[in-house]
């Protein structure tokens, strides 16, 4: 039975990004997000779920509201006329599994909705200060202006970052709006992530790979632990501009299973995806999530 989410969990999820640019932005020439007092790299959690949407309608052929599709004269269909295609708001929430997860705000003529999304993601980050890099190339097609030559092209780069994504998934903002969110929407929510995000193959994004996700499901009601991904670290014996794969450091969890364990009576379950070639430590010694993690309820994710 497909059952309406009852519990409150946490998300952890960990992927890199190597030769490329997580989450550009256009009003600063495209580069690459960076906080200029920390040198952290920045990405939104529009960008994560933009990921999680095109996994979700291209991969899966499930129904979302937010994509981009082209009319026959080539412009992009108006929210107006997107919203045609539906016959009023419960339609939209059961048709769209975006809606389900992170909401909607619409005002157009009767069909005005505001629901805030039972899963929420913070602003993403990189666990070490990031190298942003200029690339300028040629190509072979000419430009209008000189027929003799290519025209040059330009982008900003990050040779590495290792980023960190925390979210939560409210049983209560699903449960007072009457959204109806599953079960297996957390679940397919779970795999576009992960599945989603090795399947960024295009020139800005190809060479993003999954290396961690963590679902910690809480027994009780309105409560969550909080900041998991403040708990993580990636320990290099590398500068951190220096930094070029996930096999430069070690990821510890020192302080994520102290607090898991800490907390192992509210937790009903924590289930998990590792990317075999991240090393995992505690106290600098090599271990996996079932050591440090054995007295808590675990399950691997097998997508």
């Amino acid at each position: 039975m497909n059952e309406i989410i009852k519990n409150r969990s946490e998300i952890l999820f960990l992927y890199d990004a190597t030769n490329i640019n997580p989450n550009g932005d256009p009003l600063d020439e495209n580069k690459p997000r960076i906080d200029e007092e920390t040198g952290i790299n920045i990405v939104t959690d529009v960008r994560l779920k933009r990921t999680i949407r095109d996994y979700l309608f291209d991969y899966k052929g499930i129904e979302v509201f937010i994509r981009e599709i082209r009319e026959d004269d080539g412009n992009l269909r108006t929210k107006e006329k997107r919203l045609e295609e539906f016959r009023d708001n419960d339609e939209l929430i059961e048709k769209c599994i975006d809606v389900r997860l992170f909401g909607a705000t619409t005002a157009v003529k009767d069909k005005t909705m505001t629901l805030t999304g039972p899963v929420q993601f913070k602003y993403g980050h990189s666990l070490h200060k990031v190298d942003i890099t200029y690339i300028k190339g040629t190509t072979v097609m000419p430009s209008a202006q000189d027929r003799r030559q290519g025209t040059f092209t330009e982008k900003y780069i990050l040779p590495y970052s290792l980023i960190v994504f925390y979210g939560i998934v409210n049983e209560n903002a699903a449960r007072s709006q009457n959204i109806p969110l599953t079960e297996k929407d957390i679940d397919l929510l779970l795999e576009a992530m992960w599945n989603g995000t090795k399947n960024l193959i295009s020139t800005s994004k190809v060479g993003q790979m999954p290396r961690l996700l963590m679902q910690v499901i809480h027994k009780e009601e309105n409560y969550h632990i909080g900041e998991l991904d403040k708990r993580i670290k990636f320990v290099s014996a590398k500068n951190d501009e220096e930094i070029r794969d996930i096999s430069d450091g070690i990821l510890d969890i020192t302080e994520l299973a102290q607090v898991l364990n800490n907390n192992k009576e509210s937790i009903l379950k924590i289930r998990y995806k590792v990317d075999d070639r991240v090393q995992l430590a505690l106290d600098t010694q090599r271990v996996t999530i079932q050591d440090v993690l054995g007295e808590i309820k675990l399950e691997e994710l097998s997508f």
